[in-house]
């Protein structure tokens, strides 16, 4: 599935828009912040190009948001008023695919939840790296479900296999890697924690 059409995308530029105007930050002041290129960032904005997993993580870190956060924002499809209790269906359930790696998150929990809950499948032999700015503010558990995960916490190496789980602790860089020759299918769930 190429995302380059899926309307996700399209929601994501205009959340990383929003969420750097709402800071009264310039192209080059989130660059800066980020660590991504202004031309990649300008892309992004105007729908031209799909975010890496990798280029979210930046992202989501200088604005001080987990990336399930700011997917989370982007695919609230609801107006905000909207009743968020009920069934949701598989299919109204929008996914994201990260064109570098092939990883795709679907977001569980809605908008007004107090939780997020998101489903991550991780391919054979991907990796996705974060910075730990991307888990700041955040209470994190990480559930796998099926397959193996490999995860990188700063220094640790953790081997994870269907129904381990790891609670995250204070931010450090993280990396989720698959690995193996089959799929790895997790689940993230998230709460915000207090801001300084």
């Amino acid at each position: 599935m190429s995302n380059i059409v899926d309307p996700l995308v399209g929601r994501i530029a205009a959340r990383i828009r929003a969420e750097r105007e709402r800071r009264g930050w310039t192209l080059a002041q989130l660059a800066e912040a980020s660590g991504v290129s202004r031309a990649m960032i300008n892309r992004i904005e105007r729908g031209e190009s799909s975010p890496t997993a990798v280029v979210l993580g930046k992202l989501s870190a200088a604005f001080q948001l987990s990336v399930a956060s700011l997917l989370a924002l982007a695919e609230g499809a609801r107006p905000e008023t909207a009743e968020e209790a009920g069934v949701r269906r598989r299919t109204e359930a929008p996914e994201w695919q990260d064109p570098a790696t092939g990883y795709r998150r679907r977001q569980i929990t809605g908008a007004h939840f107090p939780a997020e809950v998101a489903e991550i499948r991780l391919p054979a032999g991907a990796r996705v790296p974060y910075p730990a700015a991307a888990f700041a503010f955040v209470r994190q558990v990480v559930w796998v479900l099926d397959g193996r995960l490999t995860f990188h916490d700063g220094a640790e190496i953790h081997e994870l296999g269907p129904g381990d789980t790891l609670e995250l602790g204070d931010p450090a860089p993280r990396v989720f890697a698959n690995t193996t020759g089959a799929e790895c299918r997790y689940a993230v769930i998230l709460t915000r924690g207090a801001r300084p």
